[in-house]
C-alpha cells in the first residue's frame, strides 16, 4: 500500500535475507554488534575549574570581587571558587597592577567580610592604600542602605541585568572575567553615547 504524496514511486522491495522474518519474537539478531564501547578515560572535552561551597551563604559556585571607583565604574575583577573567603580574595583584586594603572586610589572601602588582619596586609601590599571597613549599624532593622557599600551593590545589580551573568554558566573563570567585562563596557558606552 503507499502512503503519502510519492505513492507508487517505488515498487516495493522484498525484505533482506537475515531480517526479523522467520524468528520468533524475542530472539535476537546475532548478527549486529549491540552498543559501542565506551572508550576509557571518560568523555573528552576541557576539564572544568572547580568551583566550591559556600557554607556561610549555603551556594555552591563561585564569588566575585570587584574594585569600583565612586561611580561604581569597574576598575578590576576577581573571580574565585566560592569556598575560598572574602579577606583571602582581596590579594586577587589588589595586586600590583591595579595599583599602577590606578594612582589615585588612595582609600579602599569594603563590608565586614574583608576585616582582620589578612586583609589589611594584603591591601598595604599593593601601594599605599587604606581599608575602611563599612559596617552595619547594630540598631539597624531590615534593609539599610550604606552609602559606600552601595557603589558595589549597585554595581553588582547592574552586572545581573545581562542575562549571561545571572547564573554561573561557564567552565572556566577566566570566561566569566571576561563576561563581566564586556558588560561593563557595554554599560559604559551606553551612558557616553547619551552626551
Amino acid at each position: 500500500m503507499g502512503l503519502g504524496r510519492h505513492a507508487g514511486a517505488h515498487p516495493s522491495r522484498p525484505l533482506p535475507a537475515g531480517s526479523r522474518a522467520g524468528r520468533p519474537p524475542g530472539q535476537s539478531d546475532r548478527r549486529r554488534g549491540g552498543q559501542p564501547k565506551r572508550p576509557r578515560g571518560g568523555k573528552g572535552g576541557p576539564a572544568a575549574d572547580p568551583v566550591g561551597y559556600d557554607a556561610g551563604k549555603k551556594i555552591k559556585g563561585v564569588k566575585y570581587h570587584i574594585l569600583v571607583d565612586t561611580l561604581g565604574l569597574l576598575l578590576n575583577v576577581a573571580v574565585h571558587r566560592a569556598d575560598i573567603q572574602d579577606r583571602d580574595g582581596t590579594a586577587l583584586v589588589l595586586d600590583k597592577a591595579t595599583r599602577a594603572l590606578f594612582p589615585f586610589i588612595q582609600v579602599v572601602f569594603a563590608d565586614g567580610g574583608y576585616q582582620g588582619e589578612v586583609a589589611a596586609t594584603k591591601v598595604a601590599d599593593a601601594g599605599d592604600w587604606r581599608l575602611e571597613i563599612v559596617k552595619r549599624s547594630d540598631q539597624a532593622k531590615g534593609f539599610v542602605v550604606l552609602p559606600k557599600r552601595w557603589l558595589v551593590e549597585r554595581t553588582l545589580s547592574w552586572l545581573t541585568r545581562c542575562r549571561r551573568l545571572v547564573r554561573h554558566y561557564e567552565l572556566y573563570l577566566r570566561t566569566s572575567v571576561a563576561f563581566i567585562r564586556i558588560a561593563m563596557i557595554r554599560l559604559m558606552l551606553r551612558r557616553l553615547s547619551r552626551k
